[in-house]
């Protein structure tokens, strides 16, 4: 009986995880960091780094919560999903702030003894993500830490009410935090296919899905914001 319920946690924990990879908000970040790339080993990568930050968070938080046997305040949770809000806003400026400074730019170059200049783009260069992987490679963990924290309300109560020790909380987060990993790596190879057939039919369409992707976020963001705000009688 004791390794039956262990292995139901353990189950409920990995489905859950993979479902909870499909929340509204996780899909609009991750699809906003992926239009910064055209790397196909990007959405793995990206899906990978996200769900290890969200899963560090869930196990840091649930083990505080399990041990001290206390609940997350209404008004924190709250606060914790604006952010998220204010987050996907910051994300789709940026996204708006990369297309129009790295698309097009000025280069010098000298022919005969003369310099000149020409506009000239990088943004369909092969080569293009020199440097950035390392940067860039922090962001998606930053963001699944800050989507752990919001979602950390819910998952501990539901942590109170079922598991009995430190231990199987534990491993019910690990199986949550690898059930997301997975769906949110699945569901980043599946938000690239558009994003790569964009980038085959030339840049103009490229940039059109950039643009609708960081028009998204930012109005996805502020939906959630107002909608916190209203709940929480801010404004």
């Amino acid at each position: 009986m004791e390794d039956m319920h262990f292995i139901t946690i353990l189950g409920l924990g990995f489905l859950l995880g993979a479902r909870h990879a499909l929340d509204a908000d996780h899909l609009v970040a991750v699809s906003t960091i992926l239009c910064r790339y055209r790397d196909p080993r990007a959405p793995g990568l990206i899906g990978f780094c996200w769900g290890f930050g969200h899963t560090v968070v869930l196990l840091v938080v649930g083990c505080a919560v399990i041990v001290l046997k206390v609940t997350i305040p209404e008004p924190l949770a709250l606060a914790l999903e604006f952010a998220v809000g204010v987050m996907l806003v910051v994300l789709g400026a940026s996204l708006a702030y990369t297309i129009w400074r790295e698309r097009w730019h000025l280069h010098a170059h000298q022919h005969a003894g003369e310099v000149h200049l020409h506009l000239h783009s990088h943004g369909f260069e092969s080569d293009h993500a020199h440097g950035h992987w390392i940067r860039y490679s922090l962001q998606p963990v930053l963001i699944g830490m800050v989507h752990g924290l919001a979602g950390s309300a819910a998952l501990m109560l539901m942590l109170l009410s079922t598991v009995r020790t430190l231990w199987e909380g534990m491993a019910y987060i690990l199986m949550f935090g690898l059930g997301s990993m997975l769906g949110m790596m699945v569901l980043g190879v599946l938000i690239s296919l558009p994003l790569m057939l964009s980038a085959s039919v030339g840049r103009r369409a490229h940039l059109a899905v950039q643009g609708l992707a960081s028009i998204g976020s930012i109005g996805f963001g502020l939906a959630m914001m107002l909608t916190i705000g209203h709940e929480a009688h801010l404004f």
